[in-house]
């Protein structure tokens, strides 16, 4: 079973794009390449991936993902300069790790 985790890329004028895949390094070339990656990327570099947590199934991934895009910008980027843990983000988001 894949691993999925949960990213967040900061675009050339500093917006944050949260996303989940089961190989972010994969998924980040993509979004550079600007062909297969976000439309909402596209023309936004340069893109620098600044966070990367694994969380595990594809469930919880997912629902990390939806609160996370819910968050003010304030809140994510606390996440990134404090580089939060699986732990910590789980229990900030409210979530359920046995999902």
């Amino acid at each position: 079973m894949a691993e999925w985790s949960l990213y967040f890329i900061r675009t050339g004028k500093g917006h944050l794009y949260t996303g989940i895949t089961t190989d972010v390094m994969r998924r980040f070339a993509e979004h550079e390449a600007g062909k297969v990656g976000a439309k909402y990327l596209r023309s936004k570099g340069p893109l620098t991936l600044v966070y990367q947590v694994v969380l595990g199934g594809r469930s919880l991934a997912s629902k990390a993902e939806y609160t996370v895009k819910r968050l003010t910008k304030q809140k994510k980027e606390q996440i990134v300069a404090e580089n939060w843990s699986r732990a910590r983000l789980l229990d900030q988001l409210q979530l359920d790790d046995t999902l």
